[in-house]
């Protein structure tokens, strides 16, 4: 237990601790938020607030905190098997099980799966295989894989090449050759005076388009979220996706979906291409197969490009040390088992999915809200300054930034993605919680409206 104050704990932190995605001597001035334990969909920090976790950690804590289920899991098989490699022609049962126990949640010409430590790492695999696909199958200069402008995949060379995280190619030389990129669907961006329809057609045509100056016989895949999370929970328009689809099987084109976020139930259904109709060739995923609990990624690889792997492929020479950890696949399976004991798929779909749904439309009617957006338990709402003109508050403001800091001293985590206030709570939150979970939104929407109102942003 610790034992440490919040100050003492900020100080080691500061000398010690390079955070992912931060200014460190900003950060250092401030201190960092320490939390130190959680429970269901809550979080206590090192002062004893408590905080309702709409953001399920890093959209990963699916089945909520403090599911012993999943701990039993653990400890089990660091008794009985802490590690073992999958190198050397050699497996381990629970990697065998959840191979088989994924196969049985995912559509059904998904048969096998190659497991990374993240998502990260899963993507830096699809980059790999389907490479290596198409070279197996004589056409190695189908090299090109089309991704989409603030995408996030990642942050390895390979994840942050394939994202379309403006900010993440000015460090490091990315992206890294053969990737390239097209717009994003983002009806409100690019396509008002559009219905969303026809917006919808409109986006993925500018896949065809970017075939077309590639040459479609040097293109290996395209690659996207089912919903761009981290971009601001993107939803595209219902034609987006199988227009996207058609595009590809024209062409002979590798689909990826990229799952890390929209799988195991987040949308309402298992997968996030199943929501939004589309059939790809690979999925990439993360974060809720074991609920954040313990690291595990993978990349689940369709009849189409697992046959030829198999058959034709010889030796992919391509993995990680921690392919299939027993611990993380142990609690992998108590994970899925759990999620299915409580029927949370179908509890997302029919009943919290829509419930946050209804209180988003009620919420669309606040003066800041320019649009109010969900799919399942995934949501987003765009604070503008004037409702009627759709005009956008001036960047520098970080009227985002702003509500956040609401949010954090309401007890509230949600995510800002500049303007965009987005959430993805745990899909165990009840009817109850929901309704806290929005009157907090609430609260802090009018707080930030008083703010920006004395700020005179609104003017």
């Amino acid at each position: 237990m610790n034992t440490r104050t919040t100050q003492e704990l900020q100080a080691a932190d500061a000398a010690h601790f390079l955070h992912p995605f931060t200014d460190h001597l900003g950060l250092a001035k401030k201190g960092a938020r320490v939390i130190t334990r959680a429970d269901n969909i809550y979080l206590w920090d090192s002062d004893g607030h408590k905080i309702l976790d709409a953001m399920s950690g890093l959209w990963c804590v699916n089945v909520g905190y403090g599911q012993q289920a999943l701990v039993d899991a653990a400890t089990r098989q660091m008794r009985q098997l802490p590690f073992y490699n999958a190198f050397f022609q050699t497996a381990t049962p629970p990697a065998i099980e959840l191979a088989e126990l994924l196969a049985s949640v995912t559509p059904p010409h998904f048969k096998r799966v190659f497991f990374s430590g993240s998502g990260s790492e899963g993507n830096d695999t699809v980059v790999r295989m389907v490479r290596r696909y198409w070279d197996l199958l004589g056409q190695p200069q189908r090299q090109v894989i089309i991704s989409r402008h603030n995408a996030y995949h990642g942050s390895t060379m390979a994840g942050a090449s394939l994202g379309g995280m403006a900010g993440m190619h000015a460090q490091g030389g990315l992206p890294i050759p053969g990737i390239v990129h097209i717009e994003q669907p983002y009806w409100w961006a690019h396509g008002r005076g559009l219905s969303k329809d026809d917006f919808g057609r409109l986006a993925a045509s500018w896949l065809e388009d970017k075939i077309q100056e590639v040459g479609a016989e040097n293109v290996a895949a395209f690659i996207g979220e089912p919903v761009q999370g981290a971009g601001g929970v993107i939803i595209p328009p219902a034609t987006y996706w199988p227009e996207i689809q058609r595009i590809c099987d024209a062409h002979g084109i590798l689909l990826v979906s990229d799952e890390v976020i929209c799988g195991f139930g987040r949308t309402g259904q298992w997968f996030g291409c199943e929501t939004l109709g589309f059939k790809p060739d690979l999925m990439t995923f993360a974060k809720g197969v074991t609920s954040g609990y313990v690291p595990l990624g993978g990349v689940m690889v369709g009849d189409r490009v697992a046959d030829v792997l198999v058959q034709q492929g010889g030796e992919f020479a391509h993995g990680y040390t921690y392919s299939g950890h027993p611990v993380a696949c142990a609690v992998g399976i108590a994970n899925i088992k759990l999620i299915q004991q409580l029927d949370l798929v179908r509890h997302v779909r029919e009943d919290v999915g829509p419930l946050l749904a209804e209180a988003y439309a009620q919420l669309s009617e606040h003066p800041l809200v320019g649009s109010a957006e969900t799919c399942g338990l995934m949501a987003a709402l765009l604070l503008v300054k004037d409702k009627a003109r759709g005009t956008a508050f001036a960047e520098d403001r970080e009227v985002g930034m702003l509500c956040r800091s609401h949010c954090f001293r309401e007890g509230l985590i949600m995510r800002a993605v500049g303007d965009r206030m987005i959430i993805a709570p745990p899909l165990v939150i009840t009817r109850a919680q929901v309704d806290e979970m929005v009157a907090l939104i609430r609260r802090c929407l009018d707080l930030t409206l008083a703010d920006v109102t004395a700020r005179g942003w609104l003017s």
